[in-house]
């Protein structure tokens, strides 16, 4: 079998300008990026405003364990599926970190005969976002270091900044530094530290944001510190809105490229789903259901972190409304969720499996909690036994979820039809009643707690002193009906990454609580989840290369 990136290499790319032309787009519609890729005007939506959505599909899956689980190649394989049965059909992704993509998980733009292109691309610069996102946040940092130094006519308490640097990089050295030392010409001394960029509330308003002017009101809403009164400061007061807007004019545009089949994908934006809200833009979705009959979309990691921050966060804001969600497992993962170790996973092992199972069907019973239907799609390995896969089949279909075999990986949109010919038939069913998981004026510990106990099945929740303070200081400002991001391990539905399957008896832990104003939620730090991650002892890095003929070797 031969690697992704040689895949990737071998496929018959349509001009860019051809691609834009199957969903009705025009050069006078797209922006382009070289051959194969461009941005999508932001007036395509606001032509298409009246016309009817096509149908949502949400792609999540079951906590992800080193067996792999598959879920950006299932959303691009069933896009195809939908494509080769009829239905004119959009992918929408996110923009892959260069964080991990250099550090454990190398590229992220699907695998096998399921994946975008041009992948090296994507996986690399793109088109620019998120340096773009890296820029304006850092710019803004630097405008709020200035404002102290020439005198800080708001007040600023050096103690209460809260606005950080970022770097779209894995560096564990930056989580924790001190800047303006040697003397007076360089600030005033403080203790700073980095995020990654994909973290930044910029990347979430990017995200949010559904044009030029409401992303300007969102950048002017956030908050970089306080007063020593805990008064807020914010980017506004800083007069830094039009600057960080300009910074982000073509970065608020949508992505236009392809499958290896040559289905349209939209790839924008990048929040974390473990540190933020995991979800592609608003612009993306709401843009693709004007011009697709179906679009498919995905939210990162496991469905107890991208689902639920799909439904709580984007679709409450961006008023979506899913009409199915795919939920992808393995025979694999599920072993590994039942305990046995990855070495091992290719051996038949119906206890373990029985006993890993407890994971995906608590996925399955939360995304009924939202009133949306759920397909189960099993990516196939070739390890996989007839009663492996029959048990996984019929313990779905007793929770009421239809499944599906999918096998995109290995054959491509032919491969994804059966999951794409099940989509259409619940979606069209229209059975749908989405629904958030709790009302906006809930009290924010209230939030939290109904999360922790719904969707993770947790006793309940502890909340730090500092949390404590910072959540009813956000509530006397003012805040008290945003939506919460829980920043939590993806690998558990607890906070303890080590919790594998569907754990009980267990209490989340609040250490910290963060408010991004602008984005309009509040984030909610558990356990050891960090804003800046480290590389591992061995980074993909030092497996990547690019030959004299352009060959990329171990991208992916």
């Amino acid at each position: 079998m031969k690697t992704d990136v040689q895949i990737a290499q071998e496929a018959k790319m349509l001009p860019i300008v051809e691609v834009a032309k199957q969903i009705g787009l025009g050069e006078d519609d797209i922006e382009l990026y070289g051959k194969y890729k461009a941005k999508i005007s932001l007036d395509v939506y606001k032509r298409l405003a009246d016309k009817p959505d096509g149908k949502l599909v949400l792609v999540t899956a079951i906590n992800p364990t080193p067996a792999g689980e598959g879920k950006t190649t299932t959303n691009v394989g069933l896009s195809m599926g939908l494509n080769k049965i009829g239905k004119k059909t959009i992918t929408a992704l996110r923009e892959p970190s260069l964080g991990p993509c250099f550090g454990v998980k190398g590229g992220a733009a699907g695998g096998g005969y399921a994946q975008v292109v041009p992948m090296d691309d994507i996986n690399l610069h793109f088109t620019g976002d998120i340096h773009a996102i890296t820029t304006a946040h850092n710019l803004l940092a630097a405008l709020m270091d200035n404002h102290i130094k020439q005198g800080n006519e708001l007040g600023i308490d050096i103690n209460k900044i809260t606005w950080k640097r970022v770097l779209d990089m894995n560096d564990r050295a930056l989580r924790d530094i001190v800047i303006g030392l040697g003397g007076t010409a360089n600030g005033i001394p403080r203790q700073d530290g980095f995020d990654i960029t994909v973290a930044s509330e910029i990347m979430a308003i990017m995200c949010l944001a559904t044009s030029l002017s409401d992303l300007k009101d969102r950048l002017s809403r956030m908050i970089v510190g306080y007063t020593s009164d805990d008064q807020p400061v914010t980017a506004g007061q800083l007069k830094a809105t039009g600057a960080l807007a300009l910074l982000l004019k073509d970065a608020l545009k949508p992505n236009l490229v392809q499958t290896l089949e040559n289905t349209p994908a939209i790839i924008h934006g990048g929040p974390f789903a473990n540190i933020a809200h995991g979800c592609n833009s608003v612009t993306t979705t709401k843009t693709a259901l004007k011009i697709a009959d179906y679009v498919v979309t995905e939210a990162g990691f496991g469905a107890d972190l991208g689902a639920e921050k799909f439904f709580d966060i984007k679709c409450r804001f961006a008023d979506l409304k899913p009409d199915v969600a795919v939920i992808v497992a393995t025979v694999r993962a599920l072993k590994n969720h039942g305990g046995v170790a990855k070495a091992d996973l290719g051996a038949e092992n119906m206890k373990a499996l029985e006993d890993g199972f407890g994971n995906l069907e608590r996925h399955i019973e939360n995304v009924h909690k939202f009133g949306v239907p759920a397909v189960v799609a099993i990516n196939a390995f070739p390890t996989d036994t007839e009663k492996e896969l029959k048990f996984v089949e019929d313990a779905c279909r007793k929770l009421g979820a239809d499944v599906v075999l999918s096998e995109v990986w290995a054959k491509g949109g032919e491969g994804g039809v059966e999951l794409a010919k099940k989509v259409v038939e619940v979606a069209e069913k229209g059975t749908a009643k989405f629904k958030p998981l709790y009302p906006a004026e809930m009290p924010l510990k209230q939030k939290i707690e109904t999360i922790a106990k719904e969707i993770y099945r947790a006793d309940g929740v502890e909340f730090s002193a500092k949390a404590s303070k910072e959540l009813d200081k956000f509530e006397k400002l003012g805040f008290g009906n945003l939506p919460i991001c829980v920043a939590k391990t993806q690998y558990s539905f607890s906070d303890n990454p080590n919790l594998k399957g569907a754990p009980k008896g267990f209490t989340v832990s609040v250490s910290n609580a963060r408010i991004s104003a602008g984005a309009g939620f509040i984030v909610v730090l558990t356990g050891d989840i960090m804003t800046m991650p480290g590389l591992p002892k061995v980074p993909a890095a030092n497996h990547m290369d690019v030959l004299e003929s352009g060959e990329i070797v171990g991208l992916f």
